[in-house]
């Protein structure tokens, strides 16, 4: 399914089956009729394909209805746990996910919970943050353990809640790095001649991740004399969030007033061994996060285990894991200026750009599936 959460529960579900952990994923029925359904996943009960899970796209409408349809489905493959991977702009928005945890453990059938993040939902718009808030954290005091990915949520819980654990996501894509000759040749597999200044940034667009931001910057390299140009590495939106497109338009319609039309290329989706030889290709990868760096973002996890030199926005809260200067490159929030100042440094500094590429892949070891794997499996044998 489209963007960072189906990947992660890809990811997560191919290493604790290497650890004998036997995984099943129930999903919405409508991965059957899309265009990228993969065959890697098994879609027959009782056919398991080397190391991926058993799926069950079988969940039409994520409403009331999941608290009967789920537990039936954990009694009948004799389910140990369900484990819900939640993004407040997921599941529709229906708060039946967020109350389910209460009666699936009065079942008898325990519950863990990773958010992937703590946003403020759009469901019930009218109702307030404080309520919309409520919603969201409810699922955490009902589950047996609560996995965040990041400091800043885990802050907003350990105080209120037992039984958090904070557990940081791994790459969505493998990494690799590529040396001058294979980033030369696959540049020109992309029509660029080996002279632009190539800016990547990967990941679809929304409110959150600095789009307008980015395309700023890029015009701001062009204004600067550089011959810069932009990879969008990746889908331009994702499913969830219905303000993605709205999103995506307004941050065309700039590319259009800017005149960089010639200068930004989608990729669309591709496979992620392909993901990878664009991300190991570029000069600079630039994700300017309106809320700042963060260890719930897979695509910058992509960016370290790729080797990439990040330029990305300061953190909200601590993150000793990246030192800005030594890792990536730290600039504020919404200032295409900066943005562009640092991309700019590390074009003009051959030594910063060897640094920033190699540090980035040492940083990533420290998030590899198999650590995130035993970590959960610690969890589920304590709690079980």
């Amino acid at each position: 399914m489209q963007g960072g959460v189906g990947a992660y529960t890809a990811a997560l579900s191919q290493a604790l089956i290497t650890n004998d952990i036997q995984v099943s994923v129930v999903t919405s029925s409508g991965i059957l009729s899309s265009s990228h359904n993969s065959t890697q996943f098994s879609l027959v009960p009782g056919e398991n394909q080397g190391y991926y899970p058993q799926t069950y796209p079988q969940v039409a409408r994520w409403n009331w209805r999941i608290w009967g349809e789920i537990p039936r489905l954990a009694e009948r493959i004799r389910a140990d746990w369900i484990h819900v991977q939640y993004q407040t702009a997921a599941y529709g928005m229906h708060p039946a996910i967020n109350f389910a945890p209460v009666w699936w453990n009065r079942q008898g059938l325990p519950v863990a919970w990773t958010y992937h993040d703590l946003l403020v939902p759009y469901l019930f718009p009218k109702a307030g943050q404080r309520i919309r808030r409520w919603v969201t954290e409810r699922p955490a005091f009902a589950s047996r353990f609560t996995v965040v990915t990041n400091e800043a949520d885990y802050r907003q819980l350990a105080a209120r809640v037992p039984h958090v654990a904070k557990i940081p996501i791994g790459s969505n894509v493998p990494g690799q790095v590529l040396g001058s000759a294979d980033r030369l040749a696959r540049r020109r597999q992309r029509g660029f001649t080996g002279d632009e200044l190539l800016v990547g940034y990967f990941g679809f667009l929304n409110h959150s991740k600095g789009g307008t931001t980015l395309i700023q910057a890029l015009h701001r390299l062009v204004e600067d004399g550089q011959n810069a140009h932009l990879l969008m590495i990746g889908e331009r939106v994702g499913a969830s969030d219905p303000t993605n497109y709205a999103y995506l338009q307004r941050v065309e319609a700039l590319i259009r007033d800017l005149g960089l039309s010639n200068r930004v290329h989608w990729t669309g989706r591709q496979p992620d061994d392909e993901v990878s030889l664009d991300l190991a290709s570029c000069d600079v990868l630039l994700m300017p996060y309106e809320d700042g760096a963060s260890l719930r973002r897979g695509t910058l996890m992509a960016g370290l285990a790729n080797g990439c030199a990040i330029v990305t926005t300061t953190p909200q809260m601590p993150l000793p894991e990246l030192v800005d200067g030594r890792d990536v490159l730290y600039v504020p929030p919404g200032d295409p200026a900066s943005a562009a100042q640092a991309v700019n440094a590390i074009a003009s500094d051959p030594g910063l750009a060897r640094q920033l590429r190699s540090n980035a892949q040492e940083r990533s070891r420290l998030f590899s599936w198999a650590t995130i794997a035993a970590e959960h499996i610690a969890l589920y044998r304590r709690f079980l």
